[in-house]
């Protein structure tokens, strides 16, 4: 299924690798469809809310991804902790850092480490 997204709508370059790997399989996705409001102030605006990356149709699931050193991953896992408790009949899983590295190195995108998700000190972008 050809999606709409070129390249240069994504946040991210680890984004759009991403869902160049997801066209390869051939497997449907949606880029940041929706937003899920976790907090609202005493006006009941969003105060906080959650955008997912992507979101997987055949699997019914979202997915985010993060090139964030694991020691700064706290507010994310936060916020993924909220979804869960507010909206338990959605299924939302992060990739982090390590997981997205292991999967470039298996589809031999090694050489692309540094521009996807940090240089080779481990400073993610």
């Amino acid at each position: 299924m050809p999606n709409p997204n070129p390249p240069s709508d994504f946040a991210h370059p680890m984004e759009a690798e991403f869902a160049r790997l997801l066209d390869y399989y051939r497997i449907p996705w949606r880029y940041e469809p929706t937003t899920f409001p976790l907090a609202v102030d005493n006006d009941g605006h969003i105060a906080e809310a959650i955008t997912p990356d992507f979101y997987l149709p055949p699997f019914d699931l979202y997915v985010e991804l993060t090139t964030r050193q694991p020691n700064t991953l706290n507010p994310k896992h936060q916020k993924i902790r909220r979804f869960a408790e507010l909206y338990p009949d959605f299924q939302l899983r992060l990739l982090n850092r390590r997981q997205m590295r292991h999967m470039l190195i298996k589809y031999g995108l090694q050489d692309e480490l540094p521009r996807l998700i940090g240089d080779p000190n481990g400073n993610a972008h």
